[in-house]
């Protein structure tokens, strides 16, 4: 008997795409999935206003 084709539930086959685990409320009330582009792009108008803040302290 081979075990070559036995079923293990410790090693999964395929991983799954990972589903978007987050959702917001437009304008409209329409529930819009958060992505990966959305929270790069808040990160970086958060740096840019941070590096702002700072210039303006020491200025």
């Amino acid at each position: 008997m081979s075990t070559e084709h036995s079923h293990d539930p410790q090693k999964p086959h395929t991983q799954a795409p990972q589903q978007p685990c987050g959702s917001i409320i437009d304008a409209q009330g329409r529930e819009v999935p958060i992505t990966e582009q959305m929270i790069q792009q808040a990160c970086q108008a958060l740096e840019q206003s941070r590096k702002s803040v700072t210039a303006g302290v020491g200025a």
